[in-house]
């Protein structure tokens, strides 16, 4: 969980480096606090068929945009890559997938143009 709120303390800080551990963390929590509100949503009526969402997760959805962004680009410069890179994702499948690879690469060693290894920082 303090990964999680780590990341959430960089809400939109797009520099820098992040580790795996802070951006996998932060993807598991943001899917389960998702899904349980998913679930409150259901539960109290205010879930729509029609938008396929419900109130609070279509609220805390748009909470998260930013921040998912900014963790996912600071953890692209740890692999030594732009944050620009995201706009993989835009590619049906394909670009997901090449993404999803780029993400769970390990760091580069050493400090590269984005900043020093996190891994390094104590």
């Amino acid at each position: 969980m303090s990964w999680y709120l780590l990341a959430l303390k960089k809400y939109a800080v797009f520099s820098g480096r992040s580790q795996r551990s802070e951006y996998w963390y932060f993807v598991l929590f943001y899917l389960l606090i998702f899904i349980a509100l998913c679930v409150v949503d259901w539960l109290v009526g205010t879930f729509s068929p029609s938008a396929e969402i419900g109130l609070l997760s279509g609220v805390f959805s748009l909470a998260m945009v930013i921040p998912s962004i900014a963790v996912a680009a600071r953890r692209l410069h740890d692999t030594d890559r732009s944050g620009w890179w995201q706009l993989l994702s835009l590619i049906p499948l394909i670009g997901v997938i090449v993404l999803i690879v780029f993400l769970a690469q390990d760091s580069k060693p050493g400090e590269n143009k984005y900043g020093p290894n996190p891994k390094m920082i104590t």
